[in-house]
C-alpha cells in the first residue's frame, strides 16, 4: 500500500483494531494517519515526544532532535532543532502556562525553554550538569508546570526520582528513588498535571513498573495502580498520559502498542491498537496528546507517523 503524505482514512470500527482481549467495551474511531519517514521538512524519523497548545498545534520532536509544529491535520506549520544531539535526543515536552514548550532535554541533563516562535529562552534553563545533587540530574525524561508555576522535572538512571524548583529555578524538594515499592520508580518516563478539588496532583507513567503513582506538590503519594501485562485493564511500558477533562485518563503503551482510556480510579473502559504497520496499528508509540476536540493524536514511532483516534 502506497502511503501519501495524509491519508483519510474510512471509518474503522474500534472493535476490529483493538489489541485488548477480553475487550467488549472497547468502541471508537481511527480518523486519519499522517507523516512519512524522513528528515526533510515535515517528514518524521521515530517521533518521541509531543505536546498541543491552546491553539490546537502540535509540537511533535524526533530522533533528529528537531522540534516541529503542525496543526491537527499534520500540515507542517515551523520548526527548529535543539542546540545538540550527538549524546541523544529530548524525550519530553509540555506547553507552559505562558504558551512556551518546555523541553526535556535528557541527555544533556536539563530542561530548555522555548517560545512558540522557536526562539530560546535560555535564561530559563535548568539543569545542565550531570549528578546527585539538588539541581544535578540523570537522564531527564519531562517536565511539568502546576498551578503555582513551580517545575516538576522527572529523571531515571542512577536517580529515579523527581524534583521540584521554583519559576525562577530556585531548587525546592525532591522525591523517589530507584525501586519497586510505592514511591519509589523504575523510569518515570512522563508527567501530567490534573487538579482535583482546587489541588495541583502530579501523575506519572512509572513505566517499568508497568503502573501509575499519583503524587500531591509535596512529593506525598495519593494513589498508584496497575499490574504488568496485556489484557484490557493491564499495562506493559506505560510512555505517556493525557487528560480528557470529562473524567478520563489515556495512557500510552509503548510495549503493548496500544492505548487505553481509564477512570481516573484506574478501571480501563475502552482500548485502541495492536501490534502492526496498518491503519489503526501501532509499532512502539512514544507518546499522545488530546485536541480541543476530543481526538487523540498518538506517536507511531517505529512507524514514523501519527494516527488520530476517537474514542
Amino acid at each position: 500500500m502506497r502511503w501519501q503524505n495524509l491519508l483519510l482514512l474510512s471509518i474503522l470500527p474500534l472493535a476490529i483494531l483493538n489489541g485488548c482481549t477480553n475487550s467488549p467495551q472497547a468502541e471508537g474511531t481511527a480518523d486519519l494517519i499522517w507523516g512519512r519517514p524522513g528528515i526533510t521538512a515535515g517528514r518524521l524519523q521515530k517521533p518521541r515526544a509531543i505536546a498541543i497548545d491552546d491553539q490546537d498545534q502540535l509540537y511533535i520532536i524526533d530522533m533528529t532532535a528537531r522540534i516541529q509544529v503542525f496543526d491537527t491535520d499534520g500540515k507542517y506549520l515551523r520548526g527548529w532543532k535543539t542546540p545538540v544531539s550527538k549524546n541523544g535526543r529530548p524525550s519530553g515536552l509540555t506547553i507552559d502556562r505562558a504558551g512556551r514548550l518546555l523541553v526535556a532535554d535528557t541527555h544533556y541533563y536539563r530542561m530548555l525553554v522555548y517560545e512558540a516562535s522557536g526562539e530560546p529562552v535560555e535564561e530559563a534553563t535548568i539543569g545542565g550538569t550531570q549528578g546527585r545533587a539538588p539541581g544535578e540530574f540523570g537522564f531527564v525524561t519531562d517536565v511539568v508546570e502546576d498551578s503555582q508555576g513551580n517545575y516538576y522535572i522527572g529523571e531515571y538512571g542512577d536517580f529515579d526520582r523527581i524534583q521540584k524548583f521554583s519559576h525562577e529555578g530556585e531548587f525546592l524538594l525532591q522525591w523517589g528513588t530507584h525501586g519497586s515499592e510505592p514511591g519509589q520508580f523504575r523510569r518515570p518516563q512522563n508527567m501530567a498535571i490534573q487538579v482535583d478539588s482546587g489541588q495541583d496532583r502530579i501523575w506519572v507513567v512509572d513505566a517499568c513498573n508497568h503502573r501509575i503513582q499519583v503524587f500531591d506538590t509535596s512529593g506525598e503519594l495519593l494513589s498508584h495502580w496497575g499490574e504488568e501485562g496485556s489484557d484490557q485493564g493491564q499495562l506493559y511500558y506505560p510512555y505517556d498520559l493525557a487528560f480528557d477533562g470529562q473524567g478520563h485518563v489515556y495512557i500510552c503503551e509503548y510495549g503493548n502498542h496500544r492505548v487505553q482510556k481509564f477512570t481516573l480510579d484506574g478501571k480501563s473502559i475502552a482500548c485502541w491498537g495492536r501490534h502492526g504497520r496498518g491503519p489503526g496499528e501501532l509499532h512502539n508509540p512514544w507518546a499522545l496528546a488530546l485536541d480541543s476536540q476530543g481526538r487523540v493524536h498518538v506517536l507511531d514511532s517505529n512507524n514514523h507517523r501519527v494516527q488520530r483516534a476517537i474514542f
